[in-house]
């Protein structure tokens, strides 16, 4: 993102296929027959109608064929053609199921905007699974729509829009497993569509702003087109400009020199393509200078002999067709499929693109006369081609009247900076309805409106963009710094209306990763038919198994030295994969049978429904980290308020780390502890919660929802009164202090239940989660046996973990307190030799266990620099393919039915790697805190966990004494008043009352649940 004196502006690519706008484009709606693709309906799952020009059952050049894909389905799950020839209803081939089918007689139906149709209903036996077809003609045009009956809303509107040449209203109530995940369903798409037609859509939304489902295009075109190196080194330009526009700076510079390897040399377009993808990642970092030496590379020249050639032989080439169908109602049609743009084509409208970043760069530097002359140069450029018709241009032209919006301002012109923001949005709502960049054009107008004074204008038209950012996918990448001005206002108004504002405002900034994987939980855990819930489970378990070979694919596809052995197993993985993504999609259709998987969880979440389920005497804090700043809201059931934090976000993390490092730090490979800096935990705390400071004083229960620095830190060690502390810096004062005995300190967490959210939908879910129905109370695994050599039988590579990893065992004395406390017939102990990762994936019995309790060390980050940290926790060795780890991977393979999983183990709440999240078939997260090893228990089927933010100490039997006194909690008692208690008897003695000891373990859900059941066990 480029952001200049607070100034926003997210800049996007130019595409190599692109549709000319032609005359439809000018209206608000443009006709379906002129566009690559169309949703399907406006509410319920998200499904798509995709032009697929390839479909082997077109014969004539008006005839379409689409290929229609659905939100979690993994493969297409029907399709539709319009022929001018005749169909035959039970005849016409098909591209979703070949295969014995039995087929009820044709009948008739009524579809809503297209009246009586024929229809066929056909059964697969072997997979109990039906199919549908619908026929209906049009004049000379005949329309088959056919797919999976479990989606037949989808087909339905389908057949209704392209009869209607619009968009029809509707929803799309079918089966879903996911909840709010764009970039994986843009993965499904792109591989239902053929190259050319994955390459377009993938230019059109990044053009459009969806950055993350763009970069998921052109991975996969990258993955398929290794054999042409003009193609590749596209795929992989584009996919480092997605990195870069997602501030994954790194990774963009890495992605572009690869682009720069595999391109073909003196190829002039990919050199122009480079030379721009390189000054944007320049401008994203806010490198005006680097951005102007990368444009000043000299490109090769592009010279378009093609058309004289074919010209002088008699071929009719596009530019001359274009002329000859100048006037004719069917161009429009024709040219709106996708048509390529020639060489010297696409060449001038990169080195346009070359103007127009000069231009920003030179308006980033001041140089406003500058900047404005190859603003009006680019766009000159541009309207020499096709008559300046592209959708591209169109693009380009809207962010050339922002800059010019952006100069003006600079310039003091403020009568022209309204109008010029109003034509941007005018030119997006034409060509880009329902798009991050119309939404982030919106929300730049409104930012300038609250720079100028105008509140009012500036309230109304944030809340027009968050109220349309729930139905735009990928729109909080485009947003996240743009609403900042939004959040200032909201803040300085503090009304409890402007909390609520707030509060939605914030959900349209939301990040994939645990909250996600709870909805899923809460979802799969829901009340209703066993065999539905299993199917479900195996629906879920099937898309990571996809996500997961497309990794391994992926991997192998990019191997410098690939092995025959390696090329048999890429076969053997692309094979597996058409596979599993039938077999995925075939299980979303039977779901279709179970109404409540269609029944979608609101993307968002109202704080009056927070409110409603919070009791008495519990208050919900969400912190929300927008660019640097940091604003609160505090809710209760009665009141809200928002307010901005005084510290920057940089100015918290400098005082995080700093207390952290006071808790402990690692030197050698040792903990080293020491005195804790009260005086900044104390400062952290006012300057948290300061504003709110009396209603935290009388409150119970804490329900935190913490954003950027304060993922690193629990909220317990923090100082909530004076008096304590004055207290102890008198005593530090005498000759003979003990600084680590910090006795009489009111810290945050004593007395008050505290509990970690990671989304307010996600602690809906969990409030509202049915209890777990396992028959045994409790299951506690670990000390693991030592190991002084590798066993031969084990997994091995180059960034294995030491054997000095496997020769510390965490003893088992709290796991004999947990079986203690829940007598032998309810509790079992897995220890030493026993306790090996190969046993723990193949037991069948460990969803037969209400608490699963892990006394091991947590792996979360790399045995060496060079290697990719994945997250695990130590095991033994066990048998043939054992590794003595069980890797976050793995344990989304458990199968458990959990209330409590306690992991008394170092770091467990540290994040997990984008790449350890792939290789886990998690589609999207990673880099965050609290997506490691906490996720995956989540995805296991946790619905708390207990994890801790540094290695817990075994000195004092610190650890020992809290794991007791949260497993020893009596019947009905919450779960995190009894871990409040345990911490309590801790702080209050000497040794122990350094946050080291008692401040580690988080309550990741909802921590006013109880541990033990008012009757003991959970009964079945």
């Amino acid at each position: 993102m480029t952001r200049v004196a607070g100034k926003s502006l997210r800049l996007a690519l130019l595409a190599s296929s692109l549709m000319v706008a032609g005359a439809a484009a000018a209206k608000k709606e443009p006709p379906l027959s002129i566009m690559n693709g169309f949703r399907l309906g406006d509410a319920g799952v998200l499904c798509t109608a995709q032009v697929q020009p390839a479909d082997r059952r077109l014969s004539g050049v008006f005839d379409r064929a689409y290929v229609l894909t659905c939100r979690d389905a993994a493969s297409a799950v029907g399709s539709l053609i319009a022929v001018r020839r005749a169909v035959d209803l039970a005849g016409e081939a098909s591209i979703i199921k070949s295969g014995a089918l039995t087929c009820t007689a044709p009948s008739s139906a009524s579809i809503d905007n297209v009246g009586t149709v024929s229809t066929l209903t056909c059964r697969d036996e072997s997979s109990r699974l039906d199919y549908r077809r619908y026929l209906v003609s049009r004049g000379r045009t005949n329309y088959l729509v056919e797919g999976m009956a479990g989606y037949d809303p989808a087909l339905r509107l389908a057949l209704a829009s392209v009869i209607n040449n619009k968009t029809q209203s509707g929803s799309v109530q079918v089966a879903t497993t996911e909840v709010s995940d764009p970039a994986a369903f843009a993965r499904t798409q792109a591989g239902a569509f053929d190259p050319a037609a994955a390459r377009t859509e993938a230019y059109a939304r990044n053009n459009g702003g969806r950055f993350a489902e763009s970069a998921e295009f052109f991975e996969n075109l990258a993955q398929r087109e290794g054999n042409d190196a003009a193609s590749r080194a596209e795929a992989l330009a584009n996919q480092g400009l997605q990195q870069s526009n997602m501030s994954n700076f790194a990774a963009a510079d890495r992605l572009l020199s690869a682009a720069d390897r595999a391109s073909p040399k003196g190829n002039g377009v990919i050199q122009r393509l480079l030379r721009n993808y390189r000054a944007v990642n320049q401008l994203n970092q806010k490198n005006a200078a680097g951005a102007l030496e990368a444009l000043s590379v000299s490109v090769a020249d592009v010279i378009d002999e093609q058309d004289q050639a074919s010209l002088r032989s008699g071929l009719i080439t596009l530019p001359l067709a274009d002329e000859i169908n100048k006037d004719s109602g069917t161009s429009t049609q024709v040219i709106g499929l996708g048509n390529e743009l020639r060489p010297a084509e696409r060449a001038a409208v990169l080195d346009a693109q070359s103007l127009q970043l000069a231009g920003i760069a030179a308006r980033m530097q001041g140089r406003l006369a500058d900047a404005s002359k190859l603003l009006g140069d680019a766009r000159g450029k541009l309207a020499e081609v096709r008559d300046g018709k592209l959708m591209s241009a169109a693009w380009l032209s809207a962010e050339i009247d922002v800059e010019r919006a952006l100069i003006a301002e600079a310039g003091g012109d403020r009568g022209s900076v309204v109008g010029a923001f109003d034509t941007a949005v005018g030119i997006l709502e034409q060509n880009f309805p329902q798009s991050p960049m119309l939404l982030a054009t919106k929300a730049r107008k409104a930012g300038y409106l609250a720079r100028s004074g105008d509140a009012a204008g500036a309230n109304a038209l944030f809340a027009e963009v968050v109220d349309q950012s729930a139905a735009v996918p990928d729109s909080g990448t485009a947003l996240r710094e743009l609403l900042a001005p939004y959040f200032a206002l909201l803040a300085r108004e503090g009304s409890a209306d402007a909390a609520a504002r707030m509060f939605l405002a914030s959900q349209a900034l939301q990040r994939p990763g645990v909250a996600q994987t709870q909805a899923v939980l809460a979802r799969q855990m829901s009340e209703g038919n066993d065999e539905a819930s299993a199917m479900f489970r195996l629906a879920v378990t099937r898309t990571r198994e996809i996500v997961r070979t497309e990794a391994e694919i992926a991997r192998l596809s990019t191997k410098p030295s690939p092995t025959s052995q390696d090329m048999n197993n890429l076969a053997a993985a692309k094979g597996s994969l058409d596979t599993m993504r039938a077999d995925q999609t075939q299980l979303q259709a039977k779901l279709a049978d179970y109404p409540r998987y269609k029944v979608l969880a609101p993307q968002q979440t109202d704080l009056a429904q927070i409110q409603a389920v919070l009791r008495p005497g519990e208050g919900y804090y969400k912190v929300m980290v927008i660019g640097e700043r940091q604003y609160a809201l505090y809710a209760t059931h009665d009141a809200a308020r928002a307010f901005r934090l005084e510290p920057t976000r940089r100015q918290m993390a400098r005082d995080v780390a700093a207390l952290r490092d006071s808790i402990v730090r690692i030197e050698n490979d040792q903990a080293i502890t020491d005195p804790f800096d009260a005086v900044r935990a104390r400062k952290l705390y006012l300057q948290l919660f300061g504003p709110i400071d009396a209603e935290m004083q009388g409150l119970r229960h804490l329900v935190f929802e913490p954003d950027g620095p304060m993922l690193q830190l629990p909220p317990y060690l923090l100082i909530a009164k004076q008096a304590g502390l004055d207290a102890y810096l008198a005593r530090q004062a005498k000759a003979d202090a003990d600084p680590f005995d910090m006795r009489g300190i009111d810290w945050l967490g004593r007395g008050r239940e505290v509990s970690i959210s990671v989304s307010p939908r996600s602690f809906l879910d969990m409030r509202a989660i049915a209890p777990s129905r396992a028959r045994k109370a409790y299951l506690g695994v670990g000390t693991n046996s030592m190991a002084v050599s590798r066993p031969v039988a084990a997994v091995a590579d180059e960034c294995d973990w030491p054997l000095t990893t496997w020769q510390a065992p965490i003893k088992p004395d709290e796991l004999a307190i947990g079986q203690a406390a829940f007598g032998a017939a309810n509790s079992t102990i897995v220890t030493g030799a026993a306790f090996t990762d190969t046993a723990l994936l193949n037991d069948p019995e460990l969803d037969n266990y209400r608490i699963l309790h892990f006394a091991t060390h947590g792996l979360v980050t790399a045995p060496r620099p060079d290697c990719p940290p994945r997250p695990a926790l130590v095991t033994s060795f066990g048998g043939q393919g054992s590794d003595g780890l069980l890797s976050f991977r793995e344990i989304f393979d458990l199968q458990l039915d959990a209330d409590v999983v306690i992991l008394s183990a170092c770091d467990t709440a540290g994040a997990a790697t984008s790449a350890a999240s792939r290789e886990a078939g998690i589609a999207t997260g990673g880099n965050y805190a609290l997506d490691g090893l906490v996720r995956a228990f989540v995805g296991a089927g946790a619905r708390s966990v207990v994890a801790s933010h540094w290695p817990v100490p075994d000195d004092y039997d610190a650890t020992k004494r809290l794991i007791a006194g949260m497993i020893g909690a009596k019947p009905g008692q919450p779960l995190a008043d009894a871990l409040g208690d345990a911490q309590q008897q801790l702080m209050d003695d000497a040794n122990t009352s350094h946050p080291f000891y008692w401040a580690a373990f988080i309550i990741l859900g909802d921590g006013a649940k109880p541990l033990v059941p008012t009757t003991s066990v959970a009964s079945k």
